[in-house]
């Protein structure tokens, strides 16, 4: 048996598709990643959303882990299941618990964050869950999310980074280039997502080796 990992970076399914999990990126595209998934067949034991999160609670910084009690839309919720959220908190004692919410479109000021947690409650956003959490309803499989801060709430993310992702789930540097070419006092605010991102990533990393094999997933 697997575990199903759904991400929205190829570098994030790098980090966490390892022994017991098949990673999926999303690419920032919620059908394209539907697709992806509902074309997956086989001895899947359960799906978790996981990889890097903008945070909408202003406690959180970059680098923090949020592991989700719940997933939430403007219009759905899911429970995660409650003894693989229990395995992660075991591994991962640092971490926040709390809402996490999947959104289709990029969460990127300080203000749409601070109007979303207030109107919500839930700690962070991505644009997975959400994708993830349909397809564990629909193939009746154990739900869990494990996202870690790459942005703080109040961290307005630059041009270049609302366009670097690709489809695929890469990183297109020549999308990045001509937005820097077009805006270049971008750059300062650039660097320090990328930095944040940098620290994110590596948290990710540390995530998974704590949590082990199918990332505390396996067994349920």
């Amino acid at each position: 048996m697997t575990i199903l990992a759904v991400t929205g970076m190829t570098r994030e399914a790098e980090i966490v598709g390892t022994a017991g999990v098949i990673a999926v990126a999303g690419g920032g595209d919620a059908d394209g990643l539907a697709a992806k998934l509902n074309a997956l067949h086989g001895d899947i034991a359960g799906v978790i959303s996981i990889g890097l999160a903008g945070a909408l609670s202003p406690l959180l910084k970059a680098g923090d882990v949020v592991i989700a009690e719940k997933i939430i839309t403007g219009a759905e919720d899911w429970e995660c299941h409650a003894g693989w959220r229990n395995r992660l908190a075991s591994r991962l004692p640092q971490a926040h618990h709390g809402t996490q919410f999947g959104s289709d479109v990029i969460i990127q000021n300080a203000e749409t964050k601070s109007g979303l947690y207030d109107a919500t409650g839930a700690l962070a956003v991505d644009m997975e869950s959400q994708v993830a959490a349909r397809f564990a309803a629909a193939r009746n499989l154990p739900l869990a999310a494990l996202r870690v801060i790459s942005d703080d709430a109040t961290h307005v993310l630059p041009p270049a980074a609302l366009v670097a992702m690709q489809p695929d789930g890469g990183i297109s540097i020549r999308r990045v280039l001509w937005s820097l070419a077009k805006k270049p006092q971008q750059l300062p605010a650039l660097i320090r997502t990328g930095r944040a991102s940098g620290k994110a990533f590596a948290a990710l990393l540390r995530c998974r080796d704590l949590c082990g094999v199918g990332i505390a997933g396996l067994d349920l």
